[in-house]
């Protein structure tokens, strides 16, 4: 038999901030941890049972015909010492079950195999070591697969925008894992900005690190999109059959994911996505969410899957249940060949909401989509950006072309929540984003040619559009509060809205603005609780950013509310009238342009 290692048991991270407790658990003052090891105390006990310290037996059984595992891990007992190694599962509910134990003595390694069976709902397994009599260390931690074919390498492609030092910091952190490297066979750098990765400090490091597998290419800023969707195709180019592991520039990278999401592909009884999980940068114990869906009539992606939440920390839950997923963002996630070839590349939206099309569509022709628990890559927190910013054009524009081709896309339907979410922000007296939202309506409306240039122009425009408004003008806190009045003081709501009332809420709400009836006492509020239904009964608000860096000034302005009110009536109607025809125009649209003719027009590769 031909066993391939498909996963290690890491027992740190690969940077100091990382909480160590995501790979193994144990009395920190009587353990020493090492990378691909740990030494242990007399009488001491320590548990993979952790984010990284377990063998995801459910996925494994789902998508693969694989029907066992060996564990085979490197000891040293001192003297008399013994060390006991228990083997450990659990089923959809998180109950723990003994599997096996073993107790070794001296120096050398310990094998043994275990089936992948009883975990199809759930399950995963791990390993409890306990030192008894002298010290003991462990070493090289591995679970391996029986296999005869060869493993299929991966490209890894990475788009950077005017962030060279992140880059350079997340080529270098895989490239250091010569391991996960053998079955990466190409890095595709595809740069954007105008702050060269090539020009950063570490960059020559990463040359000689990466060697001849390191293609660095440069190109005009077509967004998120333009610049993976560049790599893709370089791949294909090649022509040399592997997978593409696309992944953002701004992460740190635990190469033990990728080396997982590469094994995993490679045993799955049918091509599909794998996806790593996406974790918090400032909190890095914390989950951003296990599995992903969208609700294209909502216009939302994000939405949980059965057996998964926002935000858990993983400390305190493991997951246990197997859930399934729509589609994984491209902070890093595998494409097999198969799906690049047959379904071909991205739509030209620039960002946002075009990986989730690219999973859509892979989706329905028949590759799914994994997101692997247990492989997981730190991003920077979502929550810590602000919602008032001019990329929420691309998230509703390019959110209304994906449902206009996969929903169902009613046109009432679509048009109501339009015009509930808008009017909210009207109310919350976020003008400029309410203008920047009805831009990206009447663009969808526009038609498919706004997709022409790949969103170049379109930045430049959104910039324009916004400065007209000072709700939008970012100020620091402390020159606030030196000019605002001195009786200035934080207001939260001390009470919640009925969500069955929300419609006459937003009414009453818009209705005495536009009266005049509203408080005129100074206020400031926190991110976290400038709600629409609270924000708008005050003239005028201090909200802090969602960044916590700076501030915003709300003031109730009635003739501009009266204008966008004006424009959101009239888009509401349109969206009603033609959303058929959008519908026609889009679907007939997209494999123009998802064309490598198309791409290579915007790449500006022809001739």
């Amino acid at each position: 038999m031909t066993w391939t290692m498909v996963q290690r048991i890491p027992f740190t991270g690969p940077l100091p901030r990382i909480d160590e407790r995501m790979y193994a658990v144990g009395p920190e003052s009587q353990i020493r941890r090492r990378r691909d090891g740990i030494d242990l105390e007399p009488g001491v006990t320590v548990s993979t049972n952790a984010y990284f310290g377990r063998f995801a037996a459910a996925f494994w059984q789902r998508y693969t015909d694989v029907k066992q595992v060996r564990l085979e891990l490197d000891y040293n007992c001192g003297g008399n010492g013994r060390l006991r190694v228990k083997l450990q599962a659990s089923d959809i509910s998180g109950r723990p079950r003994p599997l096996d134990v073993l107790t070794v003595e001296g120096s050398g390694t310990l094998t043994t195999d275990l089936a992948i069976d009883r975990y199809l709902d759930g399950g995963a397994i791990w390993l409890e070591l306990e030192c008894g009599g002298e010290s003991a260390s462990v070493d090289n931690v591995r679970w391996s697969i029986d296999r005869t074919e060869p493993i299929r390498p991966s490209s890894v492609v990475i788009c950077t925008h005017n962030r060279p030092d992140d880059c350079v910091t997340t080529v270098t952190a895989l490239a250091s894992d010569p391991v996960a490297m053998e079955w990466i066979d190409a890095v595709y750098v595809v740069d954007q900005g105008d702050q060269r990765v090539a020009d950063a400090a570490g960059f020559p490091e990463v040359e000689k690190l990466v060697g001849d597998k390191l293609h660095y290419l440069n190109q005009l800023n077509l967004g998120g999109a333009g610049g993976f969707t560049r790599g893709i195709y370089e791949v294909l180019r090649a022509d040399t059959g592997s997978n593409v592991i696309v992944m953002d520039d701004d992460i740190v990278c635990e190469p033990e994911s990728v080396l997982r999401q590469n094994a995993f592909a490679n045993f799955t009884t049918q091509p599909v996505l794998v996806g790593a999980q996406m974790l918090l940068l400032s909190e890095t114990y914390r989950l951003h969410m296990g599995g992903e869906w969208e609700a294209l009539d909502a216009i939302k992606a994000g939405v949980p899957s059965a057996f998964t939440k926002n935000g858990p920390s993983m400390l305190e839950e493991n997951q246990d249940a197997r859930f399934d997923a729509g589609w994984n963002g491209w902070w890093t996630c595998l494409l097999p060949a198969e799906t690049v070839h047959k379904q071909g590349l991205s739509l030209p939206m620039f960002f946002q909401w075009d990986d989730i099309e690219y999973g859509i569509r892979a989706r329905r022709s028949g590759f799914p989509t994994v997101t692997l628990p247990n492989a997981g890559v730190w991003h920077a927190d979502f929550h810590l950006k602000d919602y008032d910013h001019w990329s929420r054009y691309f998230s509703i524009r390019n959110g209304l072309i994906v449902s206009s081709i996969y929903g169902q896309f009613d046109g009432k339907v679509i048009g109501n929540e339009l015009f509930r979410n808008i009017l909210e922000h009207i109310v919350a007296m976020q003008y400029g984003l309410a203008a920047t939202l009805l831009l990206a309506v009447e663009d969808f409306l526009a038609g498919p040619d706004g997709l022409h240039d790949g969103g170049q122009a379109k930045l430049a425009e959104l910039s324009e559009l916004r400065a007209k408004y000072p709700d939008t003008v970012m100020r620091p806190a402390d020159v606030i509060g030196a000019q605002e009045d001195p009786n200035l003081r934080i207001d939260v709501p001390t009470t919640m809205v009925d969500e069955t009332k929300l419609g006459r809420v937003r009414t009453k709400r818009a209705v005495n603005q536009y009266l005049g009836r509203v408080q005129r006492r100074p206020v400031s509020m926190p991110a976290h609780f400038a709600r629409w239904w609270h924000v708008s009964l005050f003239d005028r608000v201090v909200v802090t950013d969602a960044s916590q860096g700076s501030v915003r000034i709300r003031q109730r302005d009635k003739d501009t509310a009266v204008e966008l009110t004006r424009r959101l009536l009239a888009v509401r109607k349109e969206v009603r009238r033609r959303a058929p025809e959008m519908k026609k125009v889009y679907t007939e649209a997209l494999p123009g342009l998802t064309s490598v003719e198309n791409w290579r027009r915007l790449w500006q590769l022809d001739g």
